[in-house]
């Protein structure tokens, strides 16, 4: 309800509670207000109380699941943000390819191979000391001891790549690290929740191959989608080949573009695969319904 008050000749509006804030209807009672809660999965209706919502559960389940996944599969098959920043020195976008990109611990930034291995000179036009970082031009550790140590300082600061690098020390058991899978989940868990979308990837390679967790392909599915989300290549050329190996062709196809488009090489040799598979997998449904239809017959 608007309120209408005159000062001097000045009209005032005032707005009520109700009309400034969103009223909203309970899905189960009908019951109009402002704070009622939405359902987290869909998003579709809205409750009043925990006790309405789980009224209202067997009505609504059906079109929450369908809502829920049709929300999932949007936020899946966008396309994904950069994985890595622009270069700091030519501020080009960061080739895909490791090969095209280096990390390095004294300043904790991503630099481009072109970069990385350029001559640098000076304002007199001498060659400066290659042997130091391209950006804050600290020099290259030269012992295992002193990269370990720039890596643990790093993981101190919270610096996300270096828990993540730490992660694969103990995986791999490298770098004086002795091989503890459990250790590794711990660092890479710490890195995926501060934003590091490889983490996610190597978290679903370890539920995938049961390292360190009993193998759940579930859970690697649901964390290689989580790293694919956030653009990392590697785990959304996963998830094609997970969805091509189910028959679901067009699902494998969505992946196989976001990937390519990212710079994914390998999903686009993949792509042009996927019509012998569809082919493959037409000729075992096929195979299995003779098997199935032969069955009946010999029971008879």
């Amino acid at each position: 309800m608007i309120v209408v008050k005159y000062y001097d000749g000045v009209c005032e509006a005032n707005m009520s509670t109700a009309d400034k804030c969103d009223v909203s209807v309970c899905a189960n009672c009908g019951k109009e207000g402002c704070n009622l809660k939405s359902c987290m999965a869909c998003k579709l209706v809205k409750y009043c109380s925990r006790e309405c919502q789980i009224a209202h559960r067997s009505q609504h389940k059906k079109e929450c699941r369908r809502r829920a996944a049709e929300l999932h599969d949007e936020e899946l098959f966008k396309q994904p943000p950069p994985l890595y920043e622009d270069c700091p020195i030519c501020f080009l976008k960061m080739p895909a390819d490791h090969s095209g990109r280096q990390y390095f611990l004294c300043c904790g930034k991503f630099i481009c191979s072109g970069c990385t291995y350029a001559p640098v000179y000076d304002n007199q036009g001498n060659k400066v000391d290659s042997q130091k970082c391209p950006f804050c031009r600290t020099a290259f550790p030269k012992t295992t001891e002193e990269i370990v140590k720039r890596t643990m300082k790093r993981v101190e600061g919270g610096d996300v790549r270096a828990m993540y690098n730490q992660g694969n020390y103990y995986k791999d058991g490298i770098m004086g690290f002795p091989q503890d899978y459990a250790k590794a989940l711990e660092l890479f868990h710490r890195a995926a929740e501060l934003g590091c979308a490889e983490a996610y990837n190597s978290i679903g390679y370890a539920y995938s191959n049961g390292q360190g967790v009993e193998q759940d392909t579930k859970k690697a599915e649901h964390y290689y989608e989580l790293a694919a989300i956030r653009g990392d290549i590697s785990a959304r050329h996963t998830l094609g080949h997970i969805e091509g190996n189910a028959g679901n062709l067009k699902r494998a196809l969505k992946h196989f573009r976001i990937a390519v488009q990212s710079g994914e090489n390998e999903s686009l040799e993949r792509i042009k695969w996927l019509p012998i598979h569809k082919w493959a997998c037409n000729k075992r449904r096929v195979h299995k319904s003779i098997t199935y239809i032969s069955s009946i017959f010999e029971r008879y």
